[in-house]
């Protein structure tokens, strides 16, 4: 009796071996209610908390570990308006637009849940003109530190470890903020002229009324905006 349950258990885990490569190797969904594109998008963000993770911990490593002062971000990153400072100015508007775009962005996605063409259309457009508001501010920034002498290697207000950790955590956020701006206009225009609305699937579009690649840019924007909600935190406000 136990060997005829041994041989089924052993055919039972064959049948789902063979199951298991059957569906990976066709056109199926491996998770039967979630596609493909929103399954690689949730893997593409996972990798992507890992690698912001490491860049917050190194610079935490490095502030903490150095024997030099560490820069007062109210003063390094102060805008000079008529004779005055006006600490972490520039940095609070450029939270208050991300933050916005956000909302725009989350407005697309229930235009596009609604199947509502144009509006889905005008409010990426909305969500792309803030992030790209976003990014200009942001080399804004970079130009007037890059003006003030802060390298990645040095920096005229103590540790040298603040250029390196500053360039290399704003820039890699600055950098998919970016793709997210140019993908947010292509899927717009797409969208503008229909092409999830026709009977044929086509390049970020399934076709037939299938609005998904609108909510796939949603997660990644969100994403885009809960990072930088930790930049703020970890890098500005510490």
């Amino acid at each position: 009796m136990e060997r005829k349950f041994q041989g089924q258990d052993q055919t039972l885990l064959q049948r789902g071996h063979s199951g298991f490569a059957a569906d990976w190797s066709s056109d199926q969904r491996v998770f039967k209610r979630v596609s493909w594109g929103k399954a690689m998008m949730w893997i593409l963000l996972l990798s992507d908390t890992f690698v912001f993770a490491c860049f917050l911990a190194a610079y935490m490593t490095a502030r903490s570990s150095t024997t030099v002062d560490w820069p007062n971000a109210s003063e390094v990153f102060a805008l000079h308006i008529g004779g005055q400072n006006f600490p972490l100015l520039l940095i609070a508007i450029m939270t208050f637009v991300l933050i916005s775009s956000s909302g725009t962005m989350a407005m697309a996605v229930n235009s596009a849940y609604r199947k509502a063409r144009v509006p889905t259309a005008l409010l990426m457009l909305a969500t792309a003109a803030l992030g790209a508001a976003f990014v200009g501010m942001q080399a804004f920034e970079w130009t007037k530190l890059i003006s003030e002498g802060v390298r990645p290697w040095e920096n005229p207000w103590g540790a040298e470890q603040f250029g390196a950790s500053f360039f290399m955590i704003t820039g890699f956020h600055g950098t998919h903020v970016t793709i997210g701006v140019i993908f947010l206009v292509i899927i717009a225009r797409k969208v503008w002229r229909g092409d999830f609305d026709r009977d044929e699937p086509s390049w970020l579009s399934r076709g037939n009324g299938d609005y998904e690649g609108v909510e796939i840019m949603g997660l990644y924007w969100h994403f885009v905006d809960l990072v930088w909600v930790f930049i703020f935190a970890f890098f500005y406000l510490w």
